[in-house]
């Protein structure tokens, strides 16, 4: 499937500790771009954001911002009643052995109590964190889904248009090359008619004029465009599989960047459009030289925003 670079994914979840919201933004780049925006205090899950972010974005410049909630009601100080008996029950054990053993201080019971919820907490961060990442992933890949299959069909339309040029270009090759033969034979017994107005003795009329066409033939073979037009419309073929989303059975392929492989694609086609448009012998084709390379323009263009 084909999809944009221009998109935006917004997604929210939430645990007894708080919420976290997850906005996702991103445009057009050559290579893959993180623009991470994480509070300090969740820091911490920046590796692993950026990390799941790398395994599903191959290219575009993303700006990832992320905002959190914290539950006034759970974050006040207080003792946890489990953790107290859990403590009384060591408590206990340690005087069985050392009668004299000190009760310990509210204070200390404080910040014992905190650094065991620390890791606790961070743990519930990160998995709030990783669930609102993947619902906003799941909604930044739909737009940027939506907004290439716009992509695909304007550029699926223009190359329409250009296979039908390719055709038009193919049905006015054999009058184009006939026009150039017989012109460049006129041109050629003119030549030799005011070389020597007498004529050349040692050869003969029917052979002088069949050496004539065979030169004017080879000449014109110079400006056979079907080589040309058979390559743009192997490309076009390319162009849809790429677009439509299809096998083309390369593996290697399949693991690479659309738009890369467009933007390859775009070059070797502009590649034959120009070398169309030097070997025209008519006004026909050179104005559809033009016409293709302004089409090809046009979706390389497009293709700039294609992942």
């Amino acid at each position: 499937m084909i999809s944009s670079m221009t998109a935006f994914g917004s997604a929210r979840a939430e645990s007894e500790l708080g919420s976290i919201t997850i906005d996702l933004r991103s445009v057009n780049n050559r290579y893959l771009d993180l623009n991470l925006r994480i509070p300090e205090e969740l820091r911490f899950l920046e590796a692993q954001v950026r990390e799941r972010l790398s395994e599903s974005l191959q290219r575009g410049k993303i700006e990832l911002r992320l905002s959190f909630h914290k539950n006034l009601l759970v974050q006040k100080s207080r003792l946890d009643p489990a953790y107290l008996e859990k403590l009384a029950a060591e408590l206990a054990l340690a005087r069985s052995f050392i009668p004299d053993t000190p009760a310990p201080k509210l204070q200390e019971l404080m910040q014992s109590q905190q650094q065991e919820q620390t890791q606790e907490k961070a743990e519930q961060w990160q998995a709030t964190c990783l669930e609102a990442l993947g619902q906003a992933l799941q909604d930044f890949q739909a737009a940027r889904l939506r907004e290439g299959e716009r992509l695909a069909a304007d550029m699926l339309t223009i190359a329409e248009d250009i296979q039908r040029i390719v055709a038009d270009v193919e049905q006015h090759i054999p009058q184009m090359l006939q026009d150039q033969q017989n012109k460049i034979s006129d041109r050629l017994r003119e030549s030799l008619n005011l070389a020597n107005p007498e004529g050349f003795s040692h050869i003969s009329g029917e052979e002088l004029s069949a050496r004539i066409a065979q030169e004017a033939s080879l000449f014109s073979l110079r400006s056979d465009v079907a080589e040309e037009l058979t390559r743009l419309r192997s490309h076009l073929k390319e162009l849809q599989h790429i677009l439509q989303g299809k096998d083309t059975g390369n593996k290697r392929q399949r693991k690479g960047s659309s738009g890369k492989r467009l933007d390859f694609l775009f070059q070797e086609m502009n590649r034959e459009a120009n070398t169309l448009g030097s070997k025209a012998g008519s006004l026909t084709v050179t104005e559809a030289a033009i016409d293709l390379k302004l089409l090809i323009e046009q979706m390389r263009e497009q293709a700039q925003n294609i992942e």
